[in-house]
C-alpha cells in the first residue's frame, strides 16, 4: 500500500485525512506540520480509525522536511495547508521530489462537504486581506433580514483533538479556554449573537451547523478554499499586495472560483496597485462581479500626539506578509506618535521580529502562555501612553496590559460596485431553488 504523508498546519490536513484517507485510501503514516507546529502529538484512534493513531512530527526547514520523508519511507507527499506564494510550493515540491517520493494536491471535489443548508463562502487571496470584516456584514445583512445563521471557521486545533472534534461558542464566557488567535475570529459574532462552529471532524462539525442556521457561513482561515461545496463564494482580496491574487496558494484558487471579488484598502494603496490587482481579477475571472471597499478604520477616543504602542493581528503581519494592519493606519491617521516595540521585545515575540518582516507594531501572539507571557513583558517594557489594540478580540480580558488602552473598529466601505446588500441578494436569488 502506498505510504502518505499529509504536510499540512493543523487544520486542512486533518480535513484531507478524513475525507480521502480514513476509508483506506493509501496509509497515511505521519503529519508533518509546519506554521503551527503540534509536537509530540497524534492524531488520536477516535479519529483517524488506526488502532495506535497516527503520528504527527514538527519541520522547520525544507532539509528536515527532506529527512523525514526519506526516514519514513514516504510514497506520496499530500500538501494540506495555506497562504504560501508559489516560489514556497516550487521550495515543497522540490524538497518532496528530493526525498523520492511523489507530491499531490488533492482538490475541492476531494474534500467538500455538501450539505442540506445553503452555504455562504467568505474566502480569500491572502491572510490580513479583510476577510473576516467581510463575512461579519455578510452576516449583519442576512440576519437583519431575519435569516437564522450560523458561522463555521476553519480549524484550530489547539487542545486535546478527541476532545475537540466540535466546539460549538454561543457566550463570551465560553471563549475563556481558548487561545488570543482563537477569539480574534470567534469574539465578535459571539457578541452579535451569532453561534460559531469550529473543530477537528468538519462532517460533524457541519451538521451541528446545520441544526443551528438556515444558512452557514463558511468564513475561511488564511487563504485556504473552503471545507463545504458553497452556493455563493466571495474572495477578499488586498489592494495594498498587487500580484499576490495571482501569485499565492491557494489564494489564485479562490480567486478563480468567486462569484464576486472584494478589493479592499483601496484608499491605502496606490491608483496604480488597485488598478494592477482590478486588471488580473477580469483576466484570471472574467465572470466574477468586483467590488471596491476600504476597511474603514475608527478608534474609540482621542489619540492624536500620544505615544501609542500598536497590537495588531498576530497572522496578518506574520505569515500574512504585511509589515503593519489597522491599527497603525489608525495611528498615523489621528496624528498619534508610533512607539516602536522591537527594540524592547523578549523571548518569542524577539524571535517573531526576526523570522517576519514585522513593522513597528506588535503582533497579538497568544498561541501558548508562553507566548502570552512575552507578549505581556514586552508590552511592560515599552514606554507608551496608550496601548492602541487593533485586534479583533478583547485581549485586554486575557493578557496583563499595564498601560490605558484604546481599541481600534473597522468596517466594509463600499466605493464602487456590488454593496454588501447587492450581494446578499444575489445570493438569495440563486438560492430560491435550493
Amino acid at each position: 500500500m502506498v505510504r502518505v504523508a499529509i504536510i499540512g498546519a493543523a487544520g486542512r490536513d486533518f480535513h484531507v485525512y478524513n475525507t480521502v484517507y480514513r476509508n483506506g485510501r493509501g496509509k497515511v503514516v505521519a503529519f508533518l506540520m509546519t506554521q503551527i507546529p503540534i509536537p509530540n502529538r497524534r492524531y488520536p484512534p477516535t479519529l483517524s480509525g488506526v488502532v495506535e493513531g497516527i503520528p504527527i512530527y514538527t519541520w522547520r526547514s525544507y532539509e528536515e522536511l527532506t529527512q523525514y520523508l526519506r526516514e519514513l519511507r514516504i510514497d506520496e507527499a499530500v500538501l494540506a495547508y495555506s497562504d504560501l506564494l508559489y516560489v514556497d510550493v516550487g521550495h515543497l515540491i522540490s524538497a518532496v521530489l528530493a526525498s523520492g517520493a511523489s507530491f499531490k494536491i488533492h482538490g475541492p471535489n476531494d474534500t467538500y462537504l455538501n450539505s442540506i443548508r445553503p452555504v455562504f463562502a467568505i474566502t480569500a487571496t491572502r491572510t490580513g486581506a479583510g476577510k473576516s470584516t467581510v463575512s461579519r456584514e455578510v452576516v449583519r445583512e442576512l440576519t437583519s433580514r431575519g435569516v437564522r445563521v450560523a458561522v463555521v471557521r476553519h480549524p484550530m486545533p489547539y487542545r486535546k483533538l478527541e476532545e475537540s472534534v466540535v466546539e460549538i461558542f454561543r457566550r463570551v464566557e465560553e471563549l475563556e479556554r481558548v487561545t488570543l488567535e482563537e477569539r480574534e475570529e470567534y469574539e465578535q459574532y459571539v457578541e452579535m449573537g451569532i453561534p460559531v462552529l469550529a473543530g477537528v471532524d468538519y462532517g460533524i462539525v457541519l451538521r451541528e451547523a446545520e441544526s443551528l442556521g438556515d444558512v452557514i457561513i463558511w468564513d475561511g482561515g488564511n487563504n485556504d478554499f473552503p471545507f463545504f461545496r458553497p452556493n455563493f463564494l466571495i474572495t477578499v482580496t488586498d489592494a495594498r499586495r498587487p500580484g499576490h491574487e495571482i501569485s499565492s496558494f491557494p489564494g489564485e484558487v479562490n480567486l478563480r472560483l468567486a462569484d464576486v471579488v472584494i478589493v479592499t484598502k483601496v484608499s491605502d494603496a496606490p491608483r496604480e496597485a488597485v488598478g494592477e490587482v482590478v486588471k488580473n481579477v477580469e483576466r484570471a475571472n472574467p465572470r466574477a462581479l468586483i467590488t471596491k471597499a476600504d476597511l474603514e478604520v475608527y478608534v474609540e477616543r482621542e489619540i492624536t500626539g500620544k505615544r501609542v504602542l500598536i497590537i495588531e493581528d498576530a497572522p496578518t503581519v506574520t505569515h500574512g506578509g504585511l509589515p503593519h494592519g489597522a491599527g497603525y493606519i489608525a495611528a498615523v491617521k489621528h496624528g498619534a506618535v508610533v512607539v516602536d516595540p522591537r527594540p524592547h521585545a523578549v523571548g518569542i515575540v524577539k524571535r517573531v521580529y526576526e523570522e517576519y518582516n514585522v513593522g513597528p507594531v506588535l503582533p497579538s501572539l497568544g498561541y501558548t502562555p508562553d507566548q502570552r507571557r512575552d507578549l505581556e513583558e514586552t508590552i511592560k517594557r515599552v514606554e507608551a501612553d496608550l496601548v492602541l489594540l487593533a485586534t479583533p478580540a478583547r485581549i485586554e480580558r486575557v493578557v496583563k496590559i499595564d498601560k490605558p488602552t484604546v481599541r481600534v473598529f473597522w468596517r466594509l466601505k463600499v466605493l464602487e460596485g456590488p454593496t454588501v446588500r447587492d450581494i446578499v441578494n444575489l445570493f438569495l436569488e440563486r438560492i430560491k431553488q435550493f
